[in-house]
């Protein structure tokens, strides 16, 4: 790994608060998550927006964000080496940093489908078809709400789909540090007791025609070794859960090339 990582020049100017959005989309929708929201939506209109949306990433958007990022996937033979330890499910984590990193996951993973949190806030833009479609289920905001929600993951975990969190919890363009991970991520991989797959996305400079449009950075993947949730006699969960997450932040910021971090590990819910 470079020990001098290229750190994209954007001149934005980021909120103080690690899990601040940087980005603030217009509200288009009022979306109720409290009555009858489908957390897991397995109606027919539902699952044809899957299809459509997942047709869609792997037909064409993976291509255009290859051309556009000049994306390279380092790592895929921590993939390969450990798929015995995926046979009930994963997930994968990574900091959140450019509109499309989810699909840069998702072409890590080659082409699986995978379910993640996602903020209400943003499923009240007019992205909410395409987060929707990709797998999103919005995080709660009231006990109610996290009854389903959890229940929604519960399900996935019994039918051993892959979840994605990004547990920085928001996202920065282009930003470099890692910013400090939410629990709630490592809570859930030890509670189904799913290996985290760590992923850190680096940046490098753009060159040849990539500099035609593109001047701000190209975009690596980088693929941990899987880190095991079985939690061991003699340790609390919260302990252990923060553990866990430590873990996973040194490992992200080793992945992505960052030696002094200057951020902590993580910050309470």
């Amino acid at each position: 790994m470079n020990k001098t990582p290229f750190v994209p020049q954007t001149g934005f100017v980021f909120p103080q608060q690690p899990d601040e959005p940087f980005l603030k989309p217009e509200k288009t929708r009022e979306l109720d998550i409290e009555n009858n929201y489908p957390f897991l939506d397995r109606s027919f209109a539902g699952r044809f927006n899957n299809f459509i949306i997942y047709t869609a990433i792997f037909a064409v958007v993976f291509k255009l964000n290859t051309i556009r990022y000049g994306i390279k996937i380092k790592g895929k033979e921590n993939l390969r080496k450990s798929r015995r330890l995926f046979k009930n499910g994963a997930m994968t984590i990574c900091n959140h940093v450019y509109r499309w990193d989810f699909l840069a996951v998702l072409q890590a993973v080659k082409w699986r489908r995978i379910w993640f949190p996602a903020r209400k806030a943003n499923l009240e833009t007019s992205d909410a078809y395409l987060i929707r479609g990709a797998g999103g289920i919005p995080i709660p905001q009231t006990n109610a709400a996290a009854i389903k929600f959890n229940r929604a993951f519960d399900t996935l975990h019994k039918e051993k789909k892959w979840i994605h969190v990004f547990p920085e919890s928001c996202r920065w363009d282009f930003y470099q540090p890692i910013r400090p991970f939410k629990m709630g991520a490592f809570k859930m991989a030890a509670r189904y007791k799913i290996p985290i797959i760590p992923m850190a996305i680096s940046y490098r400079k753009p060159t040849g025609l990539y500099k035609l449009w593109n001047k701000t950075a190209l975009i690596t993947l980088n693929i941990g070794e899987p880190i095991l949730t079985e939690k061991p006699e003699g340790i609390g969960r919260n302990e252990f859960c923060e553990e866990l997450c430590k873990k996973a932040h040194r490992t992200v910021c080793e992945l992505a090339g960052i030696e002094n971090n200057i951020w902590p590990a993580f910050t309470e819910e």
